[in-house]
């Protein structure tokens, strides 16, 4: 089960059927895995109040993952993703929203089931699996830009 919280506002005048992207997204990047993901969608100012409480990072970033202990299983953790900050990522990266939240969500389900990036080989294997998830979804590759320059 996937559960939505639309805090700002701003997620569903930028993104068209917000919950149904978020949702897509989500059940893509969870596949055959069994378990709840919760995802809400608040504003660079909860987040940035959330990286600096729990990261030690006081700054907005786009998406924040909460994997929740293996005791609390069915649920598999908690993902909040900053409205300003993703919707200029899109602008710079010439994407769509809709496409930079799906590829965000894919990135945090991803981390929620213990994928990272923390090493060379790690990235190139989830972004690997990122890319396969997302196209499975009709999502363009969303290295394709970064890659180009």
């Amino acid at each position: 089960m996937i559960e939505i919280e639309v805090e700002a506002g701003d997620w569903t005048q930028g993104v068209p059927q917000v919950e149904g992207v978020v949702t897509r997204a989500a059940q893509a990047a969870m596949g055959d895995q069994a378990g709840d993901v919760v995802v809400l969608l608040t504003d660079d100012a909860s987040v940035r109040d959330l990286n600096a409480r729990f990261r030690d990072r006081d700054r907005p970033t786009n998406v924040l993952s909460f994997p929740a202990a293996d005791s609390a299983f069915p649920h598999r953790g908690d993902l909040v993703l900053a409205f300003e900050t993703c919707r200029d990522e899109a602008v710079v990266q010439g994407k769509t929203l809709a496409d930079h939240l799906s590829h965000l969500v894919v990135h945090g389900v991803l981390h929620l089931l213990g994928r990272d990036h923390e090493d060379e080989t790690e990235a190139e294997a989830m972004e690997a699996e990122e890319r396969t998830i997302l196209a499975g979804i009709g999502v363009s590759d969303p290295y394709r830009f970064q890659n180009d320059r």
